[in-house]
This record gives C-alpha cells, structure tokens and sequence, in this order.
C-alpha cells in the first residue's frame, strides 16, 4: 500500500521531519478503510468521523514520538480503537463479552481489504434476509430488538424452547454464510450479543 513511499520507515522518516505530503499520503491512504472500522464499532457515521480525525491530528501533532520500528497500519488500527474505547467507556462499562468480540474484531479487520468487511456484512445480513420467515423474525426481536427468550416467548405466545430453537437454526444457518468471523460480524451489526446468554453461546 506504500506506493509513494518506498516503505513503513520511509513514511515514518517523513512524518517526523513534518513533511505534510507524508501527512497527505497517510490520510489518504488510510482515512476511508478506518472510516470504515470506526463506524464498525461505533455504528454512528458522525463518531467514526470524529474518531479516526482524532487519530490523525493526533498522530500529527506527536509524530516525533513516532518510533521506526512502528507498523504504521497496526498503529492507526490501535489508535482508532483506543479512541473508540475511551469514549465508549464514557457511555458505559464494557462488559467481558463485549471486550472479547471487539479484540476480535480489531485484529479482523486489521488483516482486511478495504472492502472486506463490508462485504462480509452485506453477506450475512443477505443471509439474515433469506431466513425462514418466524425464524428471521424471531431472530431479530432477539438480537434487534433485544428481547429476552422469555420476552419473546411470551410476545408470540409459543414456548420458550421454540424461540430457542428459531435461534439456534438461525445461527447455524448463518455459520454457512461466515465461519469463524460470524459472531464478531453479528456484533457490528447489532451490538447486542450480550443481551441473552442462551444465544451467546450458541455463537
């Protein structure tokens, strides 16, 4: 990805003798793709603006703290994701699930395309759309709405071990769409695996 500059030590050279082309470049290369893991973890295109301008005034303003050794990539990643955590934190504790599917998530989409994840979320929201009608439909008061299996039990009036198995059938259908990375996917897109821990363990 380092066209213009021949590699990481380069670009970091260039950085700490502030040289704003190097600054240019960094942006440009990187404003979009982060753009993308921001919004990923915050689901709010307004924060995940705020966030990855953050890093990067951030980064600018202490590149002579920048070391040669640095993976540049890696580092915006951190950066992007400390910040969303500190402002996170702010909001609301993170709960030990929450904190697993976004380490998770972090080192996913640092090995990404820039366009991977996104496509890795169409894909299981595609899937999500081609479930069987009351197995989408519960599915989603579970992890949309965040209803309780008991909620939802009592909601559609039918028992507790029907909604349980909605949702089990519904996960293994979705594991077909994406494997190992579908619970961290599930997270981006609702947010709310916490919620019932029957489900959480089912991913």
């Amino acid at each position: 990805m380092l066209t213009k500059y021949s590699g990481n030590l380069e670009l970091i050279e260039a950085l700490k003798s502030g040289d704003s082309k190097a600054y240019t470049f960094l942006v440009d290369t990187y404003h979009h793709k982060l753009c993308i893991y921001a919004y990923s973890l915050s689901n709010d295109e307004k924060a995940a603006e705020d966030i990855v301008q953050n890093v990067f005034i951030r980064t600018w303003k202490k590149r002579n703290r920048l070391k040669s050794d640095f993976e540049i990539r890696s580092f915006l990643y951190k950066s992007v994701y400390n910040e969303f955590i500190d402002e996170y934190r702010k909001q609301k504790l993170v709960v030990p699930l929450e904190k697993k599917y976004i380490d998770a998530l972090t080192t996913m989409v640092e090995n990404e395309d820039d366009h991977a994840l996104e496509a890795k979320i169409k894909l299981v929201k595609r899937a999500i759309q081609n479930l069987p009608p009351k197995c989408r439909e519960i599915f989603m008061l579970s992890k949309h709405d965040g209803l309780t299996n008991l909620e939802i039990a009592e909601y559609k009036q039918v028992s507790i071990k029907s909604v349980e198995a909605h949702i089990t059938k519904a996960f293994s259908i979705l594991r077909q769409s994406i494997r190992e990375e579908m619970p961290q996917v599930l997270f981006l897109i609702f947010k709310s695996l916490k919620k019932d821990p029957h489900t959480s363990r089912s991913v």
